[in-house]
C-alpha cells in the first residue's frame, strides 16, 4: 500500500517466505517482541506529545509566553511528526504524493500564517490516527505471530535406543517422535503407536478433539490431550500443513481484491488533485475579487487536512484483512482479498459429488433375504467370505458386520474370481458373492429387486450358493451429515446448486434427490467438470466450485472461486484452490459466503461514509464554515478511528459450524495450550 511507508520497515526483516518457518528471525516470540517494542516506542511519543501541547495551548492562548509556546510546538510537532514529514518530503522527491505530504503542507502553512498551535494539533491528532492504522495492520501481522507460536521449536526424537530432544529443524523424515499427554505435536507425522485424542483446532477450526490411533496421520501444532503417541514423521518442518498456511496467509495478505486496487489507483491521481484545489482556494478569491489572503490561506489549509485520505485508504484493506484474519482461525484459508469480493457475488454453486457432498467411502443401506436366510446370516456369511478380500465393496461389508456385532465364520478353499467376485466353504457349503455375472440367471432370478435398488443409486452385491440366490446386499455411498443442511442453506441465499460426478444417472439422482440440489450432470471426466463450469460462467453465472482439490482441479481453477475440502490432508488441495477448508465441513461453505457479504458490506459502508462525509465538510470548509479543530478530529482523525473500529468488528461474532458447538471469529488459537512448546 502507499498510503503508510514512514513506519513499517521493521518488518521487512521478518517476512515469511516459506523457506523455514522456525528460522529465528521469523519465530513468533521476536516478530511479537519487535511489534511491542516499535508500539511502545509510538505509544511514548504520543504521551510526550500529549503533555506537552496542552502546556504551549495555556502559554500561547493565556499568557504572553508566545515565543515559549511556539517552541513547545515545534518539539510537539518534531516529536510527533518526524516520520511524516520525513515520510512526505521524501515521497515529494521521487514523486509521491503522500497523504503524509498533506499534512506537512497543512503543518508548514499553519506556521506560516501564525496558527502554530493548530500546526501541533493537526500533527499530534494525525500521529494518534496513525497509531489506530497500524494496530489495525499489526491484526494482521500478530495473526501470523499467532501462527508461528502454534508448533513447538524442539522434539523428542527416539534414536539408538535413546529419546534425543532436538530442534524440529534437524528432524528428518522417518525418525519417530515421542508426544506425551499435554504436549503440542511438533510436525505432520503418522501415529505408529498409541491412541490418543487430539485437539486439532489450530489447523482445521474441528472445535471437538479427534480419536488418534494407529496409521492415522497428525498435524504440527496440535495439542494431543490424552495418550501417548508415537508419531513417524512424514514431512520437515518447512513443508508442513502450518508451515503451508502460514505462507499462503501472508501472501493472501498482498493479494489486492478488485476494490483495493481501485483505490490505490484512485490515490494517485486524488492527492495531487487536492493540493491543487486547495491552492486554488487559497490563490484565487485574493487575486480575482480582492478576498483577505490570510482568510482564504486558512480556508485551504482546513480544506487539506479535511482531504486527507486516511479513512478512504483504510477503508477497504482493513476490513479485508479483519475478515481473512478470521476466515483462516476458522479452518477457512482464503488466498486473498479478491475471492471475498468474489464470493459475495456467487449465483451458482457447483460440487463435486464424491468426496466432497458424499464422504467417498460406502455404507451398507439395505440387505435383502430371500430363500429363508434371515438378514443377520446373511450379512455375516457375505462379511466372512469378503473378509480375506481388500475391494472397497467388502471394506464396507465388513465394516457393517463388525459394527452388527457378529463374528466372522471360517472359510475354506476361498477363491477370488477376477472382475466377478470370491467364493469359499463355509460350515462344509460353498457360496459365492459378488456381481451378476457369477451367477447363472434363472427364472426366480431376483431382477426386480436388483432393478428397484439400481434404481436408488446403489450398488448390488448378489450372494448365493449351490442351489439359488440366498440375498442381495445394497451400498450406496455415504452423504455427508451437514450436505443436507449445507444446500438448504444455500438456497436459502438464493444460491443455484449444481452437483457434478463420473458416476451414473441412477447414482446421481439418488443422491440429489435426498439432499436437493437443483441440477446433475454425470459420467464426468475432469474435463466435462471444465467445460460445465465454463458453461455457466459464459450465461454470466458468478460460479464456485467445491471439490477435494485432487481430480476436480482444473475445474476448480477454472471457476470464479474455487474451494477445496479436507485442505489439511491434501498438499494438492492447498495449493490448486482459491479457498481452503481445512477440515470435511462442507458447512463452512456458507459461513465463507455470509463472511465475504458481511466484509463487503463494512468495505462500501467504510468507502460511502469516508466519501460522502469528507465531501460535504470540504464544501463548507470552502465557505469557511468549518475550524481547523473540527477538520482535524471529525475529518481526519474520529473519521479514521470510526473505519477502522467497523472494520474490527467483522470477527465479533460467533458461528456455528454444526459440531454441537460455537466458533467465536475471534478464533481458537488463544485457546490452546501451551504445553511442550
Amino acid at each position: 500500500m502507499h498510503y503508510n511507508h514512514h513506519h513499517h520497515d521493521h518488518h521487512d526483516s521478518c517476512e515469511v517466505e516459506g523457506e523455514n518457518f522456525s528460522c529465528a528471525c521469523c519465530s513468533g516470540e521476536l516478530l511479537e517482541e519487535r511489534e511491542s517494542l516499535w508500539m511502545r516506542k509510538n505509544i511514548s511519543v504520543i504521551i510526550t506529545s500529549a503533555i506537552l501541547l496542552p502546556i504551549g495551548l495555556y502559554l500561547n492562548y493565556f499568557t504572553s509566553q508566545e515565543l515559549l509556546s511556539a517552541i513547545l510546538f515545534l518539539i510537539v510537532i518534531a516529536v510527533s511528526g518526524y516520520e511524516i514529514i520525513k515520510s512526505g518530503v521524501l515521497g515529494l522527491l521521487k514523486g509521491n504524493f503522500s497523504m503524509n505530504l498533506l499534512m506537512t503542507i497543512a503543518v508548514a502553512v499553519s506556521f506560516a500564517i501564525g496558527s502554530g498551535a493548530e500546526g501541533a494539533i493537526i500533527i499530534f491528532l494525525f500521529s494518534i490516527a496513525e497509531l489506530l492504522e497500524d494496530y489495525a495492520g499489526n491484526r494482521a501481522r500478530k495473526s501470523i505471530a499467532t501462527l508461528l507460536k502454534l508448533a513447538p521449536d524442539t522434539a523428542t526424537v527416539k534414536r539408538n535406543g535413546k529419546n534425543l530432544e532436538i530442534h524440529v529443524n534437524d528432524v528428518e523424515v522417518g525418525d519417530v517422535l515421542i508426544v506425551r499427554p499435554g504436549e503440542k505435536i511438533p510436525l505432520d507425522g503418522m501415529v505408529i503407536n498409541g491412541v490418543s485424542t487430539v485437539n486439532q483446532a489450530a489447523i482445521t477450526g474441528e472445535s471437538v478433539p479427534v480419536n488418534k490411533t494407529e496409521g492415522d496421520n497428525v498435524f504440527a501444532a496440535t495439542l494431543n490431550e490424552g495418550g501417548y503417541l508415537e508419531v513417524r514423521i512424514t514431512k520437515r518442518s518447512d513443508e508442513t500443513v502450518l508451515s503451508k498456511i502460514i505462507k499462503l496467509v501472508k501472501e493472501s495478505q498482498k493479494r489486492k481484491s478488485n476494490t483495493e486496487a481501485f483505490i490505490e489507483r484512485f490515490a494517485k491521481y486524488y492527492t495531487p488533485a487536492v493540493v491543487l484545489i486547495a491552492a486554488a482556494v487559497a490563490i484565487v478569491p485574493p487575486l480575482l475579487f480582492g478576498q483577505p489572503l490570510d482568510t482564504w490561506i486558512y480556508r485551504a489549509l482546513v480544506l487539506l487536512v479535511i482531504s486527507c485520505p486516511c479513512a478512504f485508504l483504510l477503508s477497504t484493506p482493513v476490513a479485508m484483512v479483519s475478515g481473512i484474519t478470521s476466515a483462516t482461525r476458522n479452518g477457512v484459508l482464503i488466498k486473498g482479498s479478491r475471492y471475498v469480493e468474489e464470493m459475495k457475488n456467487i449465483t451458482t454453486m457447483v460440487f463435486d459429488k464424491t468426496g466432497t457432498l458424499t464422504e467417498g467411502k460406502l455404507e451398507v443401506t439395505d440387505i435383502v433375504s430371500l430363500n429363508n436366510y434371515s438378514e443377520r446370516e446373511i450379512l455375516q456369511i457375505a462379511g466372512s467370505l469378503e473378509s480375506r478380500s481388500k475391494h472397497p465393496l467388502a471394506e464396507a461389508i465388513i465394516q457393517h458386520v463388525e459394527e452388527s456385532d457378529m463374528d466372522f465364520e471360517e472359510v475354506k478353499g476361498f477363491e477370488s474370481i477376477t472382475g466377478k467376485g470370491v467364493k469359499g466353504k463355509i460350515k462344509g457349503k460353498m457360496f459365492c458373492i459378488g456381481k451378476k455375472s457369477l451367477f447363472k440367471v434363472s427364472p426366480e432370478f431376483p431382477q426386480k429387486s436388483i432393478d428397484k435398488l439400481q434404481n436408488e443409486g446403489k450398488t448390488i452385491i448378489i450372494l448365493g450358493n449351490d442351489e439359488h440366490i440366498i440375498g442381495l446386499i445394497g451400498l450406496m455411498d455415504k452423504i455427508r451429515p451437514l450436505s443436507r443442511e449445507t444446500i438448504h442453506g444455500l438456497k436459502e441465499r438464493n444460491i443455484k446448486i449444481v452437483m457434478l460426478t463420473g458416476d451414473n444417472e441412477g447414482t446421481a439422482k439418488a443422491v440429489s434427490s435426498r439432499i436437493g440440489v437443483d441440477e446433475y450432470y454425470t459420467g464426468l471426466l475432469p474435463e466435462d467438470k471444465v467445460r460445465i463450469v465454463e458453461e455457466f460462467i459464459d450465461k454470466g453465472e458468478y460460479v464456485a466450485m467445491v471439490g477435494d482439490g485432487v481430480n476436480d482441479a482444473p475445474a476448480l481453477t477454472r471457476a470464479n472461486v474455487g474451494i477445496a475440502m479436507g485442505a489439511a490432508g491434501s498438499d494438492v488441495a492447498i495449493e490448486t484452490a482459491d479457498v481452503a477448508l481445512m477440515q470435511d465441513n462442507i458447512s463452512k461453505v456458507n459461513y465463507f459466503i455470509d463472511l465475504s457479504r458481511k466484509t463487503m458490506s463494512v468495505v462500501k459502508q467504510n468507502v460511502s461514509s469516508a466519501l460522502v462525509i469528507q465531501l460535504v465538510l470540504a464544501a463548507f470548509a470552502v465557505f469557511g464554515f468549518v475550524p481547523l479543530w473540527v477538520a482535524v478530529t471529525l475529518g481526519d482523525v474520529g473519521l479514521t478511528i470510526a473505519v477502522i473500529l467497523n472494520a474490527l468488528r467483522i470477527g465479533n461474532h460467533s458461528v456455528d459450524f454444526g459440531e454441537g458447538k460455537v466458533h467465536d471469529l475471534a478464533g481458537p488459537y488463544e485457546n490452546q495450550g501451551s504445553e511442550g512448546k
